[in-house]
This record gives structure tokens, C-alpha cells and sequence, in this order.
């Protein structure tokens, strides 16, 4: 007989014993006199649970026998588990996502710069080279880098990872498997590579990472995406190495979309970078794609300054300008790191040198002078 339906025959008599029958070892075996239980919330206090931190798990069954010396036995059978916290974790994340982050701020003289690292593709074999090739072309893209950053001294950086940090397997490009990492490998030296930028860039400040999903890296099944644009693996890699970081005491704040978007932005002395990676729409309507962010409330849709991947080429172009501020919008669309797209070459035959997209944001903004490609 249910709890329930021996609740609707009347109160269970206080001579009751009570014993709690258990499968395997979840729980001890407890025996002992039991007060008159109402309701389940009652039948957890009797037997030691706190019914805010545990629940019933199924049905509830009892049985009932007086014993030869006319006392009563129950024997209770019930499965508990810990309550769930009652949070809705996706609504939370995408709340402190969207709201901004506490803006860097300075004098008139300070600057932040910025540091556009895009299409990495960890593990792909190309015309460039492989992953022995890939590792050497970044480390000497680092000397270059802390050669400028001694140079400028900005008071802060911001590494911008622009998407498809790793190649994986699923990404649908034609032909296929043309790697010479696992998808393990892939994502371990990715987040090598993350720690290395970050790990240079603040002995000049304090670092702010942004993160954004992208093709390459999304958690897919061929050309079907599965999950939450917040599932990407390349944002789970982000995630783990910014524990590394902080377990290092890097001076690094992370910042990634919220659970189901795909752009992020940060405040940097007043201008808005934003960045997405670029493949939900073609090299030729990014500023079309820009634009109807803003008409739908998109977190890229109050950028003052938009970083695209992707397209592995650079691009530099002003569009629109800020009605609060009168400065021009620019896009700016990152060079390649990977090691060819030899396919893409042979297809349009197009081709683009690779290089780390640098610049600087002033208190005037966009400092076009201190564009360069390292």
C-alpha cells in the first residue's frame, strides 16, 4: 500500500515500529518508534533527513504486522535523493552576460591594446605545415608581440579570440580528417596556446579575455549543430584554462556570450569591442549583419568596433557611426594563424599571409594609427 493511500485510511497508530528498508547501500537500515506521519515531508524528519536538503524519489510503500506480543510493525520502502537547487542556470548566465562588465577606465593619456587572435585551427595539416609548424609561427608571433607591447606599454590588454581555435573533425570541410592531432590533442594544445597569449599579455596589465563559439569548434554531428551555441568546445577549452589561470594567479577576467548567443562585448575607455566569429552570414554582408544586430538587441549591436574570423583575410572598414559619440564604426576582420586553406585556395583561388591583428583603443577610440599585423 502507498503512503498515500494508507494516509486516506487515517492516522497511523503512535505504537507503531519502524523500520526503513533500503536498497543496496544507499541509506542505513533504522528501526525505532515513530511519531504519527502525516506526509512525506514528515516521513523524511522521522527517519533523520532535513526535507529541504532531501527528497522521495518514485512511490512510497509500507506494510503493516502486529507482532505476537500485539505491538505493531511498519516497514516503510522509499529511495532519496539531494534536492536539486532550484536555479535556472542558463537564465542567471545570460543575465550577467548581458549585463556589462565594469568598463576599463583611464586618463587621457591611457591606452589598451588589443590582440585579434583568429582562426588558430590547432591540429590542421596544410600547405604551411602542420602542428610542428603551427607551434613554431605562434611562438614567433608571441616575441613579436611582447616586443610591441614593451614598445606601446598600454595600460591594460584585451586578447580577442575570434573562433575556430582548433580544426576538430566535424567541421564539414572538404576534403576531410586532413589533421595530424586527435580531437584531445587538439583541444589540449588549443588551451596551451590561449595560456601562452595570456600569460605574456599580463605582464602588461591586466587581461581581458573574449571568447565567442564558432564553426570549427562547435559540438556537432557533421554539418548538424547540437546543443547550445554555449556547448561549443572551443568555450569549454576557454573555461578550463581560465581556471588554470586563475589557480596560476594570472590577472585575467574571461568573458563569453551568453548560454544562446554568439557575440559578446566589452567596454574598453568608452568604446565598445565586440567580436563574433562570422560564419552566420558571408564576407560580403557582415555590416548588413551588423546592423540588424542592433535592431534586435544583440550584444554586438551596440559595438563601436566589430572583430570578425572566419574569412581568414584582413579586412579594415568604417561603416555607420555612434549617434552618442560621432565616431565612426569599423569592422575589423582578423587575418588567418592556421596553416592554409588550401581547398578554399583552390576553389577561389584566394590566399592571405597569416598574422596577429593588433590595435590600440584610446579615450578617442579606435586608434587606426596603431593598427598593424604582427
Amino acid at each position: 500500500m502507498s503512503l498515500d493511500a494508507r494516509l486516506a485510511a487515517g492516522p497511523i497508530p503512535h505504537e507503531w515500529q519502524a523500520r526503513q528498508v533500503i536498497v543496496g547501500d544507499e541509506a542505513e537500515i533504522v528501526t525505532g518508534p515513530i511519531a504519527e506521519v502525516q506526509n512525506h515531508r514528515d516521513l523524511l524528519e522521522q527517519f533523520g533527513y532535513n526535507p529541504d536538503e532531501m527528497e522521495l524519489v518514485g512511490t512510497v510503500n509500507q506494510w503493516r504486522k502486529q507482532q505476537p506480543d500485539g505491538e505493531w510493525l511498519a516497514s516503510y520502502f522509499f529511495k532519496v535523493r539531494p534536492r536539486e537547487a532550484k536555479l535556472d542556470l542558463p537564465a542567471l548566465m545570460s543575465e550577467a552576460n548581458r549585463k556589462p562588465r565594469n568598463p576599463i577606465r583611464g586618463t587621457a593619456d591611457s591606452r589598451v591594446t588589443v590582440v585579434a587572435l583568429s582562426d588558430v585551427q590547432a591540429g590542421k595539416v596544410g600547405a604551411r605545415g602542420g602542428t610542428p609548424e603551427l607551434v613554431q609561427r605562434l611562438a614567433d608571433t608571441r616575441a613579436r608581440l611582447e616586443a610591441h607591447l614593451k614598445k606601446v606599454r598600454p595600460q591594460a590588454t584585451v586578447l580577442v579570440e575570434a573562433g575556430d581555435l582548433f580544426e576538430n573533425f566535424e567541421s564539414g570541410g572538404n576534403p576531410a580528417f586532413t589533421n595530424d592531432l586527435s580531437l584531445a590533442q587538439q583541444m589540449d594544445l588549443a588551451g596551451t596556446i590561449v595560456y601562452q597569449f595570456v600569460e605574456s599579455m599580463q605582464r602588461h596589465g591586466h587581461v581581458d579575455v573574449l571568447a565567442v563559439p564558432s564553426n570549427h569548434t562547435a559540438w556537432r554531428r557533421g554539418k548538424q549543430e547540437l546543443g547550445r551555441p554555449g556547448d561549443d568546445l572551443g568555450l569549454f577549452v576557454h573555461k578550463q584554462t581560465a581556471k588554470v589561470a586563475a589557480a596560476a594567479g594570472i590577472d585575467a577576467t574571461w568573458t563569453v556570450p551568453a548560454e544562446y548567443d554568439e557575440s559578446v562585448v566589452l567596454d574598453v575607455l568608452g568604446t565598445r569591442v565586440g567580436v563574433t566569429h562570422g560564419h552566420r552570414t558571408s564576407r560580403g554582408r557582415v555590416i548588413d549583419w551588423w546592423a540588424k544586430q542592433a535592431h534586435g538587441g544583440q550584444a554586438v549591436g551596440s559595438a563601436d568596433v566589430l572583430v570578425t574570423g572566419h574569412y581568414h583575410s584582413l579586412i579594415v572598414m568604417p561603416t555607420g557611426r555612434n549617434p552618442y559619440t560621432g565616431r565612426s564604426k569599423y569592422w575589423l576582420q582578423c587575418p588567418t594563424l592556421d596553416n592554409g586553406s588550401d581547398w578554399f585556395r583552390n576553389q577561389a583561388g584566394e590566399d592571405s599571409d597569416p598574422g596577429l591583428l593588433v590595435f590600440d583603443i584610446t579615450e578617442n577610440g579606435l586608434d587606426l594609427q596603431s593598427l598593424t599585423v604582427l
